[in-house]
């Protein structure tokens, strides 16, 4: 099929940050795109040949807008499912499959799958509600403390929390739910997997995610991440069969735990362009929204190797603000070498809201860090007063 300045429309469900930088490739590479999104001024509306309004979780609306287009991607799991496989059986492509995210999209769903596959990952245990996970901890059958999550619906650290006492339950939702036992971990990695339907398959390197502390969110994604060869090696091992056991096509970002004892443990995955991967606009021979595209569109794909060590800060809104957003300091750390902002587009912030990041690359991974603390330091994302 001629993807390139023709008639292909390719549609992307959810119009977010994610959504708005993999169309920047499009139009490198002048495809149609059609996107939807629930949000009037979704951060891809101004990037995208045709913009729909309206609901990703509605079985028409999704259904509707996939009709219109050759091959259908999304940038956000929480997309109906029914109507995916509903479109897929009448022959439009869409990748990751229907059958990929139902796999991934519940994450009771997505450790069982790990424990059926032999793929190394904590212990859990999964509950109906709260109620009854509640009920197991009063009667000291689940040892404290653990790692909440909803298997629905969580995003940028939502759905998730640290339970060390019975109190710390308290007023979640009473929804199905997960308990993971704690890992005592000396890093948080990612390997991003990119593979295409004929199987060609390659990996990013390993990157670190620092988190901040109490948002639960990632504030620095370094790559290459700071471990021994061997221990890459093994994440990078463990990531391809990851993505070959869940077939996958597309980009798939695993997420992992590095133990005391250098142990690799998937924590989750996330069936599209992750926020572990923004460094590569800047830093890779091939961009992870680029080998996205190459991979559904089933094209030769992409080199995964850094160019640079890159180092990517993420930008949240400042604690204490809310609406329109303005950003301190931008002309500061512009004037520094090597230093890239991405603003997403979104008009209001509030805190903690992933508003943007800052990619800084450099021949020297220790002088990027540096270089990174500084920037993190001098731009704030505040609202206009």
């Amino acid at each position: 099929m001629n993807y390139f300045s023709s008639d292909f429309k390719l549609g992307i469900l959810g119009g977010g940050q994610l959504g708005k930088m993999l169309l920047a490739d499009t139009r490198k590479f002048d495809i149609q795109t059609y996107v939807l999104d629930p949000s009037p001024e979704a951060p891809s509306r101004m990037a995208c040949n045709k913009f729909f309004q309206g609901s990703l979780m509605d079985f028409d609306t999704v259904y509707n807008f996939g009709k219109q287009v050759d091959v259908l991607t999304f940038e956000i799991e929480l997309v109906n499912l029914e109507a995916l496989e509903k479109l897929e059986k009448e022959g439009v492509k869409v990748y990751p499959s229907p059958s990929t995210l139902r796999g991934i999209q519940n994450k009771g769903r997505q450790k069982a799958f790990y424990k059926d596959n032999n793929i190394p990952t904590s212990n859990f245990r999964l509950f109906e509600n709260l109620k009854t996970l509640v009920l197991h901890c009063l009667e000291g059958k689940i040892p404290l403390p653990f790692v909440w999550k909803s298997t629905e619906f969580g995003y940028d650290g939502n759905g998730v929390k640290v339970v060390r006492s019975v109190i710390d339950l308290e007023n979640l939702p009473d929804v199905e739910c997960i308990a993971e036992d704690m890992v005592p971990f000396k890093n948080e990695l990612a390997v991003i997997v990119v593979r295409n339907p004929k199987g060609d398959i390659k990996t990013y390197p390993v990157v670190e995610m620092e988190f901040h502390p109490e948002a639960n969110q990632v504030e620095y994604v370094i790559c290459p991440a700071r471990i021994d060869d061997a221990v890459a090696v093994k994440a990078r091992a463990i990531a391809l069969e990851v993505s070959e056991k869940f077939n996958h096509v597309g980009l798939l970002a695993v997420e992992m735990f590095q133990t005391e004892d250098d142990q690799i443990l998937v924590n989750e995955v996330a069936p599209r362009p992750h926020n572990s991967g923004h460094y590569s606009i800047e830093a890779s021979y091939t961009s992870q929204f680029e080998n996205h595209l190459r991979a559904i569109l089933d094209l030769p794909l992409g080199n995964t190797d850094s160019k640079v060590a890159g180092i990517m800060v993420n930008l949240v809104g400042a604690e204490g603000f809310s609406g329109d957003v303005v950003y301190e300091n931008i002309e500061k750390i512009l004037a520094i070498d090597g230093v890239t902002p991405h603003i997403y587009g979104k008009r209001e912030t509030r805190p903690f809201r992933k508003m943007g990041h800052v990619t800084i690359v450099d021949e020297d991974i220790v002088k990027a860090r540096k270089i990174a603390e500084e920037v993190k330091g001098l731009i704030r994302v505040v609202s206009g007063q």
